[in-house]
């Protein structure tokens, strides 16, 4: 329960994970995700901040207000807007969550996969974009890639909440056997045919490259198709998290044009 008192004492659960900024800590209430502690801006009265207020009274969550200083020492992301939040660690889903979530909506399977994403705001920025096209899930690799982290959620604008993220060994292996489950798979790489010349639906995973070097060899080779976007400009490519947008919406297109 809220306590009016200035409390400069900072105690973060263990094993807990930072949630920062307002529409973020918002959803992670909306969701029934789990807050333990919520630390907010001594002073700070404005409409969402009510609106953080009345979903923590809500959940029992235990608030605090601390001054501006002690917001930033504790800030993750430097962008807090007054307001972190302190949940149980996000938990993985497992592949099968992916097939459950596309089953309940009745829709062929729609997952990404990221070969090796190291920017915590391109991987939250795809999770965002996933959700809002309706992808059933994001897969990303154990090793040399972001996982999940305060600035991934913070960018993921409350979508992490609602996006099962699975994480694997191998991206290889895993997309092998996702092909037995009758999936298809389309890489982004801009020596590929355009999208828009290719047979994007039907259950199929997206697959999205390491911001730097792109798909690997190895994972490009195990994808039926690779899909390329149209540049009108001097620029020759786009940001990962943008490109992701991108050819899921065309995914999302075709979808409906099939219908």
């Amino acid at each position: 329960m809220a306590d009016d008192a200035v409390d400069e004492e900072i105690d973060v659960p263990e094993n807990s994970l930072a949630i920062e900024g307002r529409n973020a800590v918002v959803e992670a209430f909306r969701s029934g995700k789990t807050i333990d502690k919520l630390y907010v801006l001594d002073g700070c009265t404005d409409g969402a901040v009510s609106t953080i207020r009345r979903e923590a009274k809500k959940a029992g969550t235990i608030v605090k207000f601390v001054s501006r200083e002690r917001l930033d020492q504790i800030s993750i992301t430097g962008k807090h807007q007054g307001v972190i939040a302190f949940a149980a660690a996000y938990d993985y889903s497992e592949i099968e969550d992916i097939f459950s979530k596309a089953e309940a909506e009745g829709k062929a399977p729609f997952v990404l996969i990221l070969d090796n994403i190291e920017d915590p705001h391109n991987l939250g920025a795809i999770i965002r974009s996933a959700n809002v096209a309706g992808a059933h899930g994001v897969i990303i690799p154990k090793n040399r890639a972001v996982g999940l982290t305060a600035t991934v959620a913070k960018t993921s604008a409350g979508a992490l909440n609602y996006t099962p993220v699975v994480k694997v060994t191998n991206i290889s292996k895993t997309i092998e056997d996702l092909k037995k489950r009758g999936m298809w798979f389309v890489c982004a790489d801009m020596d590929g045919k355009p999208m828009y010349d290719l047979d994007l639906t039907g259950p199929i995973g997206l697959v999205i490259g390491n911001e730097g070097s792109g798909v690997s060899r190895l994972v490009r080779e195990k994808c039926d198709m690779i899909a390329s976007i149209p540049v009108n400009g001097e620029i020759e490519s786009l940001n990962a998290s943008v490109a992701a947008g991108v050819l899921a919406y065309e995914i999302v297109r075709q979808r409906r044009m099939k219908k």
